[in-house]
């Protein structure tokens, strides 16, 4: 990342330029537009060209979604406010030591590539015919993965969840027997500074009155949230998706309970400013049921007295044994390495799907009850398994249990994230220079 001198010395020289022919001219007037500076963030810059890229692909996106796109300078002001705090999170994680290398990018794009059932060359062409510069859409990527590493560094690693805070929240979801039933929100937020005198919360509380009387009075809540909303969903309408009660935020949980679809809250004070939810949709209250297998397995794992292959036909006799009448549970606790289950004959007890590492459970899944598998190999060693039994197990218990902490880890993250990004916004110089 260049410093403020240096990017300024770039745009300094191209001025001796001028007084030549006008066709020169002309090219400076465009050059001096491409670099000129709208804004200063600490000891760095961002130039007309990098917000005039930003502002198309912003734009492209809304059209896509068919959302109505707000006055010029209203998008212009949140696509800088966006790129602002973005380079301030890239420059903390370069002072912090983050980075993304090349494998680590190339490892991510192969993911993306794969989960789109296409080839990274296709992938590439499918982004080229959409418009997308290949290598843009490589450092954006970079750009976005450091930035989710730097936030798990600075907000997610810190978040702890006790078993009260567990307890209390399904003791809730129970007693409003909304457990499962799922919420899709869209927000805006009239954000005040941290520390706040009392004269900027009164401007912020009116200006957020003034955008609430215009949401009843007819105006579309998505175009209204690009044009004035200063949370981080503001550029996608103000859609936060689909949330749980105790996915979100605490103070949504009461004014959302007397929304129907389609209805706006009043007004919500916060730390952060004046919040404003719109209730799109709701759904759920299912029960989650799986399909249980109890299986046993016996493992040998190859060291330095048997090979890969030896420790497989070591295996292979043992299979044949148990094929000949000898009992499965003897012969694991006998031979098997997995030391926690031989001790029980083998016997993993009842597992869910993706508890076993795949290549278990693809030999699992193949099998009746009562069938024996032939050795196969895993990242632990040489394997074979018996199922015993399967089950249709309604595992609602455990699934809401494991949900809830994922909820409030959720919930404190997006609360801790947006304080941490307004006092990283808060603490830092910046100079805004659009309109000069």
């Amino acid at each position: 990342m260049k410093s403020l001198t240096q990017l300024i010395g770039v745009a300094l020289a191209v001025l001796p330029l001028a007084g030549t022919a006008q066709t020169e001219n002309s090219d400076l007037s465009e050059t001096r537009l491409i670099n000129r500076i709208v804004a200063v963030v600490n000891d760095d810059i961002i130039t007309h060209s990098e917000l005039d890229n930003e502002m198309v692909s912003i734009s492209a996106e809304l059209q896509k979604k068919d959302t109505q796109l707000p006055p010029r300078a209203i998008l212009e002001k949140q696509v800088l406010e966006r790129l602002i705090v973005e380079r301030l999170q890239l420059q903390l994680a370069e002072n912090s030591g983050i980075r993304i290398d090349d494998t680590a990018l190339n490892s991510k794009l192969q993911e993306l590539a794969k989960a789109n059932g296409v080839t990274l060359t296709q992938f590439r062409s499918v982004l080229e015919r959409d418009g997308y510069d290949y290598a843009r859409f490589r450092e954006d990527l970079r750009k976005e993965l450091v930035i989710n590493q730097l936030r798990r560094q600075m907000v997610g690693s810190r978040l702890k969840v006790s078993d009260q805070e567990v307890e209390n929240l399904l003791a809730n979801l129970e007693a409003s027997d909304q457990g499962d039933v799922q919420y899709h929100l869209a927000h805006i937020l009239i954000a005040v500074p941290e520390a706040a005198s009392p004269e900027q919360i009164q401007a912020a509380q009116q200006h957020a009155g003034q955008v609430l009387a215009s949401l009843a009075g007819g105006a579309d809540f998505s175009r209204t949230a690009i044009a004035e909303s200063n949370g981080q969903t503001a550029l996608d309408g103000g859609d936060i998706g689909w949330r749980s009660l105790g996915q979100m935020p605490t103070l949504f949980v009461e004014p959302l309970k007397s929304l129907q679809p389609g209805e706006i809250s009043k007004l919500i004070r916060s730390p952060s400013g004046f919040h404003i939810i719109k209730l799109i949709e709701q759904r759920g209250g299912e029960r989650y049921v799986v399909k249980q297998t109890r299986v046993r397995h016996i493992l040998l794992k190859p060291d330095a007295l048997h090979s890969d292959e030896e420790t497989r036909v070591r295996l292979q006799q043992l299979e044949q044994r148990i094929r000949g009448g000898e009992d499965f549970a003897a012969l694991a606790k006998s031979n098997s390495q997995d030391t926690l289950s031989a001790a029980k004959g083998g016997d993993l007890s009842w597992v869910n799907p993706g508890e076993l590492v795949p290549e278990f459970e693809e030999a699992m899944n193949k099998l009746q009850p009562g069938q024996l598998s032939q050795p196969f190999k895993s990242q632990f060693g040489w394997h074979i398994l018996e199922v015993l039994e399967r089950r249709e197990h309604d595992s609602t218990a455990e699934y809401k249990r494991s949900k809830a902490i994922k909820l409030i880890r959720s919930r404190k993250s997006d609360e801790q994230l947006l304080l941490w990004l307004r006092r990283l916004r808060d603490e830092a110089y910046v100079e805004y220079r659009l309109d000069s």
